[in-house]
């Protein structure tokens, strides 16, 4: 099923604006993120074709199943919290069925550190940004031979520059394997027999030839393996990257010049601050009235190391936060389970 089946389809019973436009917290550049909860038609949910969620490719507009989305919401997760305290404007549609689902029955002390744990990922987010700033990989991609080296002497020499101050021409190169030394090969040159080279085009391992027991080996060759394997995965990760990087942010954070992700930063102390409000107040404060504070750290107007501290400081207090607090401990499943059938039975009596 597309979004747009789903559509109308007639399942759906939220579907709200949701991200930086429903916290407050967009800009000029920001996009429009849409989630939502649907209930399957009773023919598939009844079917093997169950769907638990429907969203686009960059999963800026998602739509949850009933079951999955109470399932998150009964483990706090902090994204699906969310929808049920949307501000009323940015709710596009809402169906009185939804309403059943009560705050009381759900908010927990799960949220300590269902909220603080998602606070903290970003936190590895906004450093791992930090890594492809600083170690970016050439967009020409190294081969095989950039990993084979040559032992001559007392010294290992990268085979391209061995054949070069030989003064030889790489095709006329054969390796054998060289027995009980993994990853060794005997190397051998002769411009008269038909070797293969050391590896052939666009290949990911060496190559060997048929030698003659005649012929002698001028070097022994080693070809790193797994040096090769561990770049072919970072080449991959960074070009996949910087072809789904958001230009704007990534110009953003490189013109701030202090080699973080800010808006990962930013929603750290987003989730932090909810997590605290929570805790003290029984309250899923969707819309910031710390705005300007939050927007301070989207536009990096502090040092990475000083916000870490913060969030490490902000962390401990929520222990005794949440020691103190009148919440239920989780919510009840038995009540939950109750609440999926009751909502699901009356869709469907009303849809007949």
């Amino acid at each position: 099923m597309t979004i747009e089946e789903l559509k109308k389809s007639g399942s759906i019973i939220l579907e709200s604006i949701s991200g930086s436009r429903a916290y407050g917290l967009d800009t000029a550049t920001s996009d429009t993120d849409i989630r939502g909860v649907f209930i399957l038609p009773k023919a598939q949910f009844y079917s093997l074709n169950y769907i638990g969620q429907i969203n686009n490719e960059t999963n800026d507009i998602a739509y949850y199943e009933l079951g999955k989305f109470i399932e998150l919401l009964s483990k706090n997760n902090p994204n699906i919290m969310e929808l049920l305290n949307v501000p009323k404007e940015c709710i596009l549609y809402k169906d009185p069925i939804f309403d059943t689902i009560k705050k009381k029955d759900f908010v927990s002390k799960l949220c300590k550190n269902t909220f603080a744990n998602y606070a903290f990922t970003q936190i590895k987010k906004a450093r791992g940004l930090n890594k492809k700033i600083v170690n970016p990989v050439e967009k020409e991609r190294k081969s095989v031979e950039d990993f084979c080296y040559v032992r001559e002497e007392k010294e290992s020499i990268v085979f391209k520059d061995f054949v070069k101050k030989k003064n030889l021409d790489p095709k006329h190169c054969g390796l054998v394997n060289l027995a009980h030394m993994k990853d060794c090969y005997n190397l051998f040159y002769n411009e008269e027999l038909n070797y293969n080279g050391i590896v052939r085009e666009n290949g990911n391992e060496v190559c060997l030839s048929s030698v003659p027991k005649s012929e002698k080996p001028i070097a022994v060759l080693y070809f790193n393996v797994d040096g090769y394997s561990t770049y072919c995965k970072k080449y991959k990760e960074y070009w996949d990257w910087v072809a789904k990087r958001n230009e704007e942010r990534y110009k953003s954070n490189i013109s701030h010049s202090k080699n973080y992700d800010a808006k990962n930063m930013m929603h750290t102390f987003r989730l932090l601050h909810m997590a605290k409000e929570i805790g003290l107040h029984n309250e899923i404060n969707v819309r910031r009235t710390d705005r300007d504070f939050l927007l301070s750290i989207k536009n990096a107007e502090f040092e990475y190391d000083d916000l870490v501290s913060r969030a490490e400081t902000m962390k401990e207090e929520l222990d005794a936060i949440y020691d103190n607090s009148q919440l239920i401990d989780r919510p009840d499943l038995d009540l939950v389970n109750k609440l999926v059938y009751e909502m699901r039975n009356n869709f469907y009596n009303i849809k007949k």
